[in-house]
């Protein structure tokens, strides 16, 4: 008897009148609400402006979701092109299979095509974004939970994921390698988080830490699925790929840490010039208070000096005034 385990839902889909709502879709569309609200915080906090990061998005989001889904139509062509297969199905992204490698790399397509179109270097932009897309990958993953797949091998661990029957899967408690990846990409967003603080990571080097530590934990849970994949020498096609990406990464790293380091002081021109414009303009209005104050005080000085001194023309008529009353005065005596 299982005293414990991880149950998965029912049904996919929740039917909200003549609407259905995938939980797949859902869980994928939060995770893009997530990585776009964080990355704009860290994006502000680098000097650039709110909502760069959602304008740039625009562009980023649907190339990193027809990249991913290529990726996947490409590497299980057998699923949609075999016999007794319809085409038609590898257009159903609601039905699963994103390839986070085709989405991180189209993905960067049209984020790159969106920073040129700001003026903003991409690999500042990769920098803010990065912790974000790994906590949307966490967040998506349980899309995978929704549709009982890409689970791993056989388990009683009293965290096993109980899979129900049906005509592509075998009712059982398996390994839940949604949950183990879900976890460890949260781990990896709270890795860049740190180290971007600790060593002012900068030109590309946080999103390539964000890439390296992800590839380190896809190694160990491609290698406990089961479902079917491509093998090469050996190993899951998805394994070597995590391998040559984890290396290409930290290539990365190292080479742009000894030709680029430190960090991009400006990381978006036009918040510069706003910037500038807003000190400029600062400066004027203080310009345009020191030149009233100084009229001001001009002003009463000539005041002050008028009542101290008086005109010429009236000392002199006080005089004959005076010197008249004094013969008026001798004449009487």
């Amino acid at each position: 008897m299982d005293l414990a385990y991880i149950p998965s839902p029912s049904t996919g889909v929740i039917n909200l009148g003549p609407i259905p709502l995938r939980g797949y879709a859902f869980c994928i569309i939060i995770g893009v609400f997530v990585a776009v609200w964080y990355g704009n915080k860290r994006w502000i906090a680098r000097g650039g402006t709110a909502g760069t990061v959602a304008d740039i998005a625009v562009w980023a989001v649907p190339f990193g979701l027809v990249g991913g889904r290529l990726y996947h139509v490409i590497t299980d062509y057998q699923l949609y092109f075999s016999e007794g297969e319809n085409w038609v199905d590898a257009f159903k992204i609601w039905e699963g299979g994103l390839g986070i490698w085709g989405a991180i790399a189209l993905g960067a397509v049209g984020a790159w095509i969106g920073c040129r179109r700001r003026g903003i270097p991409l690999p500042a932009y990769a920098d803010a974004i990065a912790p974000g897309i790994a906590l949307a990958q966490a967040i998506g993953r349980w899309g995978n939970w929704f549709n009982q797949e890409l689970y791993g091998k056989p388990t009683d661990l009293p965290w096993a994921l109980k899979i129900t029957e049906s005509a592509n899967r075998e009712a059982g408690l398996y390994h839940p390698t949604f949950l183990y990846e879900s976890l460890w990409c949260v781990g990896v967003a709270a890795l860049v988080v740190w180290a971007d603080r600790r060593f002012k990571l900068g030109h590309g080097r946080a999103f390539a830490l964000y890439v390296a530590a992800y590839c380190a934990g896809r190694v160990w849970t491609e290698y406990l699925r089961v479902d079917e994949a491509h093998h090469i020498l050996g190993l899951r096609l998805n394994v070597w790929t995590a391998i040559i990406v984890f290396l290409l990464a930290v290539t990365y790293m190292v080479i742009s840490a000894r030709i680029r380091p430190g960090r991009e002081e400006i990381v978006e021109p036009r918040a510069e010039k706003t910037e500038k414009a807003g000190k400029v303009a600062s400066g004027a209005d203080a310009d345009v208070d020191a030149d009233f104050d100084a009229d001001f005080d001009s002003d009463a000085s000539e005041d002050a000096v008028s009542g101290a001194v008086p005109d010429d023309e009236d000392a002199d008529t006080d005089a004959d005034h005076d010197a008249d009353n004094g013969a008026g005065s001798a004449a009487k005596g």
